[in-house]
């Protein structure tokens, strides 16, 4: 018995063996047929974390980007909403730095030295997320990990090993995270603003000698779940060597069955690549042949901004509007927090986590593991046009005068829709009085229909094409929930 068992062992070895590997060429026709592994478009909410040099100066005029600080003082320039002479940045810095300080000197004042892996992973996991998004490296160069690429093309060490730090930082995030059971992603900017390779004349060295050996190192200690490449400037695929990269990527890395990648590696020649589409503080509907993400800070800004203000963060009930508005559409919420120089979260950014925390406990079966219905939302009478008049980002509380502060004459969206197995999921903006109609919904004998977090099943009727639902009159003390409740229906037609 002993040896037929080994020899049906020896078998089925010899067997499996035998199979052969999935390998993706490098052409679109064969990357773009990858299978895109299901826990990214069931995962609904992840966290993104903007850290680095920049986050010593942590300044920069409201409406831009903080973490754009060393490009804003080189050139001269700065981009966002609001007027600006282009000379903020410049002038600040000289003013609190010196004239002889250059942003190569945050490098030693990066000390992170509060910093608390598992702390942030505690707080990801009561916020609900499933998948968090450290900036490994951004436009600056400066990696937060070991990459002698880094030190060695930039002439100085610009690693958070060999100054600041002196610690991993994304190792001790990778181990974190994967303790608390969360999915790790790592961004990584293609682009590097100082570095002296990165010139179009140069880039086929910039690839090849130092972007795609990083890269890997990075793939290889640290076997992300998620890459989120950024910044390929006006690049194609063919000086980036996209498919090149990818089809090692997708058919010999380590990570070649579990990975999940966006598509910002390149200036694509004709229509979009990546196992995900993104798009960064936006507020139109969205409709993709893929599963897609918003990114956005709570803020104007990625990298934390001392001069933004109370007002100038989205308030809880905004965020909560904007995951269920991105959910209803098919895509995921990637919500940004920039941590301090020294590693703390600010707590503004830990309270709004917690209070989205708060919610998906009672509401998170109408979001995660969820896909679009036939409709995403249903409308109040009125114009459906409404755009923000903020010039290029839009703020977070703008859905606002979508959901439950419009403009005279504008509608609001009453209810975002999601479902999954047999069950559809209406996510109401605003708690009726005493009933709400939804519209174009049939029910079947079958049909029964719940409040998330109220123990009892509602009153309903069918009147034609639309489903009456009766909503139980609660006390403060009572209603399950704040921002944002949730009726389960199911075994509709």
């Amino acid at each position: 018995m002993k040896k037929l068992f080994l020899g049906i062992c020896l078998f089925f070895i010899a067997l499996t063996e035998g199979f052969p590997q999935k390998v993706y060429t490098p052409d679109w026709k064969s990357l773009d047929k990858r299978p895109i592994p299901t826990w990214f478009q069931d995962a609904k909410f992840g966290i993104f974390i903007h850290w680095g040099l920049y986050s010593v100066p942590a300044w920069s005029p409201k409406g831009t980007y903080a973490e754009w600080y060393q490009y804003w003082l080189d050139n001269k320039t700065l981009f966002g909403n609001g007027d600006f002479k282009g000379d903020e940045i410049y002038n600040y810095h000289r003013l609190t730095y010196g004239e002889d300080f250059t942003y190569m000197d945050f490098a030693p004042l990066f000390k992170a030295q509060n910093y608390n892996a598992t702390e942030w992973a505690d707080l990801f996991v009561k916020s609900g997320a499933k998948y968090a998004v450290l900036t490994t490296k951004h436009h600056d160069g400066f990696a937060l990990w070991d990459s002698k690429e880094a030190s060695h093309n930039h002439a100085r060490p610009w690693n958070s090993v060999e100054i600041g730090p002196h610690k991993d930082l994304v190792g001790e995030f990778v181990k974190a995270m994967r303790k608390a059971s969360l999915k790790v992603g790592c961004y990584f900017s293609l682009r590097e603003w100082n570095n002296p390779l990165y010139t179009s004349e140069n880039m086929p060295i910039y690839t090849e000698q130092h972007l795609y050996p990083q890269l890997k190192d990075l793939i290889t200690k640290y076997k992300p779940d998620l890459i989120w490449a950024d910044g390929p400037d006006s690049y194609d695929e063919d000086i980036w060597k996209t498919k090149e990269f990818l089809s090692w990527l997708y058919s010999s890395s380590d990570i070649k069955d579990s990975v999940v990648i966006n598509d910002r590696w390149a200036k694509f020649k004709n229509g979009r690549h990546g196992d995900f589409y993104t798009s960064e503080y936006s507020s139109s509907n969205k409709k993709y042949d893929k599963p897609w993400e918003e990114c956005r800070g709570m803020g104007f800004s990625f990298g934390y901004n001392k001069l933004e203000d109370i007002e100038d963060y989205a308030t809880p009930q905004a965020l909560i509007h904007t995951l269920a508005k991105i959910v209803s559409q098919g895509g995921n919420l990637l919500l940004n927090i920039g941590p301090t120089a020294e590693g703390k979260i600010p707590p503004i950014m830990q309270e709004r986590l917690l209070q989205i925390g708060e919610w998906l406990k009672i509401n998170g079966e109408a979001i995660y593991q969820t896909r679009p219905w036939k409709k995403s939302s249903q409308w109040s009478e009125g114009k459906r046009d409404w755009k923000s008049e903020e010039k290029y980002y839009v703020s977070g509380n703008s859905i606002l005068k979508q959901t439950v502060n419009p403009d005279p004459g504008y509608a609001v969206q009453e209810a975002f829709f999601t479902s999954k197995d047999n069950n559809l999921y209406a996510i109401l903006t605003s708690y009726p009085n005493d009933k709400i109609t939804l519209q174009d919904i049939k029910s079947t004998p079958l049909t029964t229909i719940r409040l998330l977090g109220y123990s009892n099943e509602l009153k309903w009727e069918q009147k034609g094409k639309n489903l009456i639902v009766y909503l139980p009159r609660l006390t403060f003390t009572k209603i399950p929930c704040k921002y944002a409740w949730t009726l389960k229906i199911t075994h509709i037609q």
